[in-house]
């Protein structure tokens, strides 16, 4: 299996998580947004909008983390075993994958710095209009979309209606918690957790833990609980802080900063 992904997309990171709880197999290849290497000409043509991640097994192509987590679980035995609610684990997927996490992240960041990056992506598709003309009214859709969000972070009630819609989230998990003790699906970890725990990773990303998370008891044993699995370690733990992170980000915006003042897009 070839899988494409990011290490700070959220999405990848539920994606990556499910392959690795279940041991499989795969190629992994870095596809970094803050570099727009998503709109590539080679990534781009095989794949709508330039989204990641991207799993791809044999003939079968396979987008979206849910989508992924969800084909990733009918290999073997299902994660958790029988000890689990199969009916609430998709139940819990589908809600977490309703939320939005890429507002919440952008709607965080400092303007300045959005402003900065939202040109360079501009810059980068126009470069890569005039080398693919073919792909031209994809890339013209992609522009459309990115004005869509930047008009989408000027509307404070979006913005307010997603954080809203991560407190419920994180309302219902302290409650289902509370009474389970264990996981959000039933005794063992699940597919469930899988989408849910790099949504409690986003949120310290964001240095908003104190209120979202440390808030909630059950939530802050269930987070310390799921940071000791080998999965979070290997998908999220090791670019979540230290030089893991900073060589992610530095890297990143050098390369940005750098193309920028050459014009070398």
């Amino acid at each position: 299996m070839q899988f494409y992904h990011h290490p700070l997309s959220l999405q990848s990171q539920q994606a990556r998580m499910a392959l690795e709880e279940k041991g499989l197999d795969y190629w992994d290849y870095s596809i970094n947004p803050l570099k727009a290497r998503n709109l590539d000409a080679e990534f781009f043509r095989e794949h709508p909008n330039g989204r990641i991640p991207v799993l791809i097994n044999g003939n079968r192509v396979t987008r979206g983390s849910l989508a992924i987590v969800q084909y990733i679980d009918k290999f073997d035995k299902a994660l958790g075993g029988d000890k689990f609610d199969c009916e609430k684990s998709l139940q819990w997927q589908r809600k977490v994958d309703a939320w939005d996490p890429k507002l919440f992240t952008l709607s965080a960041t400092p303007p300045k710095y959005l402003q900065y990056h939202s040109r360079f992506k501009r810059q980068v598709l126009i470069a890569r209009m005039a080398e693919n003309p073919d792909l031209a009214n994809k890339y013209h859709a992609k522009l459309h979309d990115m004005h869509a969000l930047e008009e989408l972070l000027k509307d404070t009630d979006a913005i307010q209606a997603n954080r809203e819609h991560l407190v419920g989230l994180l309302e219902d998990a302290e409650a289902e918690l509370a009474a389970t003790n264990n996981y959000l699906a039933g005794e063992s970890f699940s597919m469930a957790d899988v989408m849910f725990s790099p949504l409690l990773a986003r949120i310290e990303l964001m240095k908003q833990e104190k209120e979202m998370i440390h808030t909630r008891p059950h939530l802050m044993v269930y987070w310390a609980k799921v940071k000791t699995r080998e999965s979070y370690k290997v998908c999220i733990g090791k670019y979540s802080k230290g030089l893991g992170k900073i060589n992610l980000l530095l890297s990143s915006v050098l390369n940005v900063v750098a193309r920028t003042m050459l014009k070398r897009y």
